[in-house]
């Protein structure tokens, strides 16, 4: 999995929170019924922004969703996913740039990509992802051979890049790119006037994307002797972050002059959480996946419950169901007995679930207990979806966009 937009579902409404999984899981499947299995694992978070800005200028229709078998990514739970041509675009867009992805570790020599047998076999992959997103996007009437020759540039113009070189000179591939893939949903959604908005604020998410990549990755390249932007520029980092704002702005006032029947989704995650992945890669934000434990109550002696503030817990202690009383208070009734799955099957539940991020930000079922359990991040202080409404300058009533149920 990999991507810039990471929305902590904590932050999300259920509504929104189970219409992003519907198009996560949609991508997913659409990869695995168009291109196989092993295409699954080009799956990413970026993609999905395709399949949510087509569905969000169409009319929702019972057609567009389908309920997807149990998978162990979802403890084993049957879903809503989202079908159609948006889900089958952002597949093709997702196997093509994961195959730049990979083009271009192999030129860095990344990890075991610098031995020539396995860079070898992944230029062989990477071919074939080329040739099946273009397949793809032929049937959506989308030529892939935009992003196919954004990739190539990119390879020379990184080499040509020095000291001096203006950074925005760099990002230019993956704007280009990522601008035609945002303006084709305009095309498959029937509203061709969509275009030109939705394609400058794919061009801003481009920039957006190299850019926190660039940062994120500045100090690891360092160590490795690997290219990187903006060591490459010699920009600094206030730069960056000044580029990045900018671009941020950009996208929202995008946003603005474009037409959507149901944007709300689209909003949270171009106006709300782009936001947080850039203050994310600047390390001015962070949401703290701790457990917050309770302070230790003092009063007592060492061992015994909490006490109150001035004596013991309240309650009659005479009193025969009271807390003080010899036999205690009256005990719930026991849960029934739970149709626990083996060891083996459990395990092979867990390994599933630790793969994605719903034991993290999720509501999931235990793998053994099947008992509902919430992610570390039920109790993060993460904030809630309409932080930072001010900077959207009102742009649309906020709180009627996101559906999160707050006054801003």
């Amino acid at each position: 999995m990999f991507g810039i937009v990471r929305p902590c579902t904590h932050r999300l409404s259920e509504g929104l929170k189970a219409e992003w999984m519907a198009h996560l899981c949609g991508l997913c499947l659409a990869l695995r019924s168009d291109h196989g299995q092993f295409a699954r694992i080009v799956t990413n978070y970026d993609g999905l922004i395709v399949s949510v800005l087509t569905e969000a200028q169409t009319e929702r229709t019972p057609a567009q969703r389908r309920t997807a078998g149990p998978c162990p990514l979802r403890s084993m739970r049957t879903a809503p996913v989202a079908r159609g041509e948006g889900a089958r675009l952002a597949a093709a867009v997702s196997l093509v740039l994961a195959s730049a992805k990979v083009r271009d570790h192999v030129a860095d020599r990344d990890g075991l990509l610098a031995r020539r047998p396995v860079a070898a076999a992944a230029r062989r992959v990477a071919a074939g992802w080329d040739r099946a997103g273009a397949r793809t996007g032929a049937r959506l009437g989308f030529d892939t051979a935009v992003l196919v020759d954004a990739v190539d540039r990119q390879t020379g113009i990184e080499l040509l890049a020095g000291p001096g070189t203006p950074l925005l000179t760099v990002t230019e591939p993956t704007e280009t790119a990522t601008a035609a893939a945002f303006a084709h949903t305009a095309v498959l959604a029937g509203k061709p006037h969509n275009a030109e908005p939705l394609a400058e604020a794919g061009r801003l998410f481009g920039r957006l994307a190299h850019l926190l990549d660039a940062v994120e990755d500045q100090e690891a390249d360092a160590a490795s002797g690997a290219w990187n932007p903006l060591t490459a520029t010699g920009t600094s980092r206030a730069e960056a972050r000044r580029l990045c704002d900018d671009a941020l702005r950009g996208v929202r006032l995008a946003l603005r002059d474009a037409e959507f029947t149901d944007g709300r989704l689209a909003h949270v995650l171009l106006a709300h959480e782009l936001r947080r992945s850039v203050d994310r890669a600047f390390a001015t934000e962070v949401c703290s996946h701790r457990s917050v434990g309770l302070p230790a109550v003092s009063g007592g002696p060492s061992g015994t419950g909490p006490t109150g503030s001035f004596g013991p817990p309240p309650g009659n202690p005479y009193a025969p169901s009271g807390p003080g009383a010899p036999f205690g208070p009256p005990q719930p009734p026991p849960e029934p007995p739970r149709d626990r799955r083996g060891l083996v099957m459990g395990c092979l539940v867990w390994a599933g679930l630790a793969c994605t991020c719903q034991m993290c930000c999720g509501t999931f079922e235990d793998p053994w207990s099947h008992q509902r359990r919430e992610g570390l991040c039920s109790q993060c202080d993460c904030g809630d979806c309409c932080d930072g409404c001010d900077a959207c300058s009102n742009c649309c009533d906020c709180c009627n966009c996101c559906d999160c149920g707050c006054d801003c």
